[in-house]
């Protein structure tokens, strides 16, 4: 088997439109995928995907930061945005981090480290939204949203935008050394 990973030269939104084009060559390409993830906290990289990708028999879900990520129970997605996802079928996940969550606010408060951000800084050291792209398969697979007997596509950056994205089959987080990624479909150089 022979495939093309498409290295950025720097992370960073600039490589939105990349990723999605990638993503979507990808599914063209076979029909072995059923569900694409993607991290966008704001609703557009997710809504720039479903424009993409039109009327393919894909499943896209929408992973956004939880309540209080930049401002105490404050969302970053608008109700008006999380409309227009609904009305294109896309459902929007709103939970806790796979990799951080309470860990990391015992880690802010007291210090030290915790299980999770292991993983998380080993799957950094491929990328930031090789990472995301983990977490956000987990958080959706633990909802119930994804299957994790089968491949999908997760699409994950940093701040805003996306620059990764992989083929990966998830795992629930009581099982989180299941998760296997496949193929590297795009990811910066770190």
């Amino acid at each position: 088997m022979e495939e093309k990973v498409e290295y950025f030269n720097e992370e960073g939104k600039q490589n939105t439109a990349d990723v999605i084009e990638l993503v979507k060559e990808r599914l063209e390409k076979s029909n072995d995928i059923n569900y694409v993830v993607i991290a966008s906290a704001t609703g557009s990289s997710a809504l720039l995907l479903s424009e993409a990708i039109g009327d393919m028999d894909v499943k896209i879900i929408n992973v956004t930061h939880h309540a209080g990520f930049k401002s105490p129970n404050k969302l970053d997605i608008s109700d008006d945005m999380l409309e227009k996802l609904n009305e294109k079928g896309i459902y929007t996940f709103i939970g806790s981090h796979a990799l951080s969550g309470v860990g990391r606010g015992i880690t802010n408060k007291f210090g030290g480290i915790n299980p999770s951000d292991l993983i998380a800084e080993t799957l950094r050291m491929f990328s930031h939204g090789i990472k995301v792209a983990a977490e956000i398969s987990i958080m959706t697979a633990d909802a119930g949203l994804i299957p994790v007997d089968e491949e999908i596509i997760a699409i994950g950056g940093r701040g805003q935008g996306v620059d990764s994205a992989a083929v990966l089959t998830p795992a629930n987080m009581t099982n989180v050394f299941d998760l296997r990624f496949h193929e590297i479909i795009a990811m910066p150089r770190p």
